[in-house]
């Protein structure tokens, strides 16, 4: 595969709407573009908590887990925004990448860092208005931890995957904290699994589908081979499900610990179509997968109404 010219014009091709629009719009919908709405869903995650214990614990819960939700997703868009500058030349020499707003240009760089902090200060503030540290605490993690990973992490094989996982976890610990519904040993282990497992296929597809020049964009994939990706995944969605089963025999109540164990099934459904899914070699953002494939959807529908009947 041969890359654009880093010294390449880039422009993002744009509708003749878009086209139409004032220049104050069209930087709004770049700006929006940059905090990737597409991405925002992951961050419904604070949400697990209070569904796998049934209950939004405090008064105003569900407002509270809301909170958390709004913290995250700025959180989340800020170090977007800031990823956007750091990697704009390599950006421009990666063929999809090099349409995002910063890398054509479309959003000076400049203007990305400051809204990023503004974001910051929304993201760490949000905590500390509701009087919950431990939420303050949980979105620092995620902020420190994504910079230190966009400064150098990133490029360590292993490590930088780790860190992509903890943004999930972290997530799910920021909706707890928010709700004072504290999880169980069983959920975390089962949450950073799937949160390494999506990682990890993130990493394989991108290998498969750049092959020799995926270390070009992604100095770490120098330390991978697809064929070890494949079997760490394996092995990771293995360990997941078997974690998850042992967490549903647990339960106190046999009701609630069959109708568990029975969507373990609906659960390894949509594990195993995951793992077909990521096996094919295409450049859709792993997200798209587990949210736009019918087959997919449907595993993960049938294990939810399964949950929730255990509940």
């Amino acid at each position: 595969m041969t890359f654009p010219s880093p010294a390449a014009k880039v422009t993002q091709p744009q509708s003749g709407a878009t086209a139409r629009l004032s220049p104050a719009l069209r930087w709004l919908v770049a700006v929006v573009q940059s905090t990737r709405p597409r991405q925002w869903p992951k961050n419904l995650l604070v949400f697990a908590a209070p569904l796998a214990g049934d209950t939004f614990g405090r008064p105003l819960g569900f407002w509270y887990a809301s909170v958390a939700l709004g913290a995250f997703i700025a959180a989340s868009s800020a170090v977007y925004l800031v990823n956007d500058v750091v990697d704009a030349e390599r950006d421009r020499a990666h063929p999809y990448k090099r349409f995002r707003p910063v890398a054509s240009r479309r959003l000076p760089a400049a203007h990305a860092v400051v809204l990023a902090v503004a974001l910051i200060i929304v993201a760490v503030c949000a905590g500390l208005i509701i009087g919950e540290p431990l939420l303050t605490a949980a979105v620092a993690a995620y902020l420190a931890i994504s910079f230190l990973y966009s400064a150098g992490l990133k490029h360590v094989p292993v490590v930088e995957l780790a860190c992509v996982a903890s943004g999930f976890v972290l997530r799910v610990v920021g909706g707890a904290a928010a709700t004072h519904v504290p999880p169980s040993g069983y959920f975390l282990l089962v949450c950073s699994l799937g949160a390494l497992m999506v990682a990890i296929a993130k990493r394989y597809t991108e290998l498969v589908v750049l092959g020799a020049d995926a270390a070009t964009h992604r100095p770490a994939m120098r330390g991978y081979s697809a064929p070890v990706l494949r079997l760490t995944q394996r092995a990771v969605s293995s360990i997941m499900i078997v974690s998850y089963v042992l967490w549903a025999w647990s339960e106190p109540h046999a009701r609630t610990r069959s109708w568990h164990l029975v969507s373990s099934l609906a659960l390894a459904g949509a594990l195993v179509r995951f793992d077909q899914l990521t096996a094919r070699a295409t450049s859709k953002p792993v997200e798209d997968l587990i949210a736009r494939d019918p087959v997919m959807v449907l595993c993960e529908a049938s294990w939810l109404i399964l949950f929730a009947v255990g509940l």
